[in-house]
């Protein structure tokens, strides 16, 4: 019988497509965080030193793996911005193939909605 996966088991599926997403574009981790509703997940480093907060959502789809609570992430940022590191934003979308009323399954063929990583500004408005 399958194993529907459970959130936190979704959020670390999320997180390893993020993680390899990182890898490939050259940055070093410094820290990971993957505790369910932790934030940041990544904290890294780029080639110039530059720090970088990472959050990493996973949602169900048919929900918008873009979208995410604005207010919050301006305290984040805020957060960010004394620490003197930039911001990345990483949603991920996962679902079942064969319905979207049915559970992501351990072991079993899943849909992906990943557009990739968003720069979000730190800078005051």
């Amino acid at each position: 019988m399958s194993k529907a996966l459970t959130e936190q088991e979704l959020h670390n599926l999320a997180m390893n497509h993020v993680g390899k997403d990182l890898e490939e574009r050259g940055f070093e981790f410094i820290a990971v965080n993957s505790q369910l509703k932790k934030h940041p997940q990544f904290v890294c480093i780029d080639k110039t030193s530059q720090y970088y907060f990472v959050i990493v959502k996973a949602v169900i789809l048919p929900d918008n793996p873009n979208n995410y609570d604005v207010v919050w992430m301006e305290t984040f940022k805020k957060h960010a911005r004394e620490k003197d590191a930039k911001v990345l934003y990483a949603g991920v979308g996962l679902g079942n193939p064969n319905g979207e009323n049915l559970p992501v399954y351990l072991h079993e063929d899943y849909l992906l909605e990943y557009n990739g990583i968003q720069v979000l500004d730190t800078n005051f408005n």
